[in-house]
């Protein structure tokens, strides 16, 4: 299968960079099933009904969320009736919404988990043993088809954890939040391709996707300032794409993906 997972979407530049690029990359990639991180789409903070019927009419299967899956609190009412928008698995039970969910994918099946840290974060539920439970229903190869696990987290190292506790047992572990996208795009020992973070679909002439001014005058001066908004600059598409071996559901290859704006052009070979 061939998989493409987009970084966090922010604000009205981001949007337009996947609404733009999208079809184009289902086409000329051969993708069989898209994921994107939505969490930061409306003006940065949260997702709309609206904003989510765009993004999978654009080819998007799932949209992920993490921390401000909430700020919209429209989310809360319409979260339940769509399936293929998802929140971090670990928040408590009773929690609008699901955090893991099995898609079609052309006559196959993906599993797609989106979990998040607590390094730095909210202190939610353990997301290893959440992970862990929810892979004692599935198994890759045979359940399952591919298993693609989103890590919305500040730090690195729990990122790198969360790769290597399910190596070998998932198609695809990325890291999500930090909305900078690494160098590190691997293959694991155990055959799961493996990103720390995507990066952000957004405008890169930002604070991590917001206009710079109001993060600047936090930093420098140490006052109260007014709220965050996102950048509205060109946008860019960042993304990883993978390649996965139809028989055992674990990875070939992986690459990185950058369209558009400010960062340098890349593309899978």
């Amino acid at each position: 299968m061939r998989l493409l997972f987009c970084g966090d979407l922010v604000g009205r530049s981001g949007r337009e960079v996947v609404l733009q690029h999208l079809p184009e990359l289902r086409r000329s990639l051969n993708l069989d099933f898209i994921v994107v991180n939505g969490e930061n789409a409306a003006a940065g903070f949260g997702i709309t009904r609206k904003i989510s019927d765009e993004v999978f009419a654009a080819g998007a299967d799932v949209i992920s969320g993490g921390n401000h899956s909430w700020d919209q609190r429209e989310a809360l009412t319409f979260i339940d009736a769509e399936p293929r928008l998802l929140r971090p698995l670990n928040y408590p039970p009773g929690t609008p919404g699901r955090g893991a969910g099995v898609f079609s994918a052309g006559g196959r099946k993906v599993l797609v988990i989106n979990v998040m840290g607590r390094v730095f974060m909210d202190p939610l539920d353990d997301p290893f043993r959440a992970v862990e439970q929810e892979l004692s229903r599935h198994r890759l190869g045979s359940t399952v088809d591919a298993i693609i696990v989103d890590v919305h987290a500040e730090a690195s190292s729990e990122k790198m954890a969360m790769g290597h506790f399910l190596d070998g047992r998932v198609s695809l572990v990325v890291g999500t939040h930090t909305h900078i996208p690494t160098a590190d795009a691997q293959l694991l020992p155990g055959g799961t391709a493996y990103q720390t973070d995507a990066g952000m679909c957004g405008d890169y002439d930002s604070v991590i996707g917001m206009d710079k001014r109001v993060p600047l005058e936090r930093f420098t001066r140490k006052l109260p300032t007014e709220r965050m908004a996102a950048a509205q600059g060109p946008g860019t598409l960042c993304a990883v794409f993978v390649e996965t071996d139809d028989r055992t559901g674990l990875a070939q290859r992986v690459e990185p993906l950058r369209l558009g704006g400010r960062l340098h052009e890349q593309r899978p070979q």
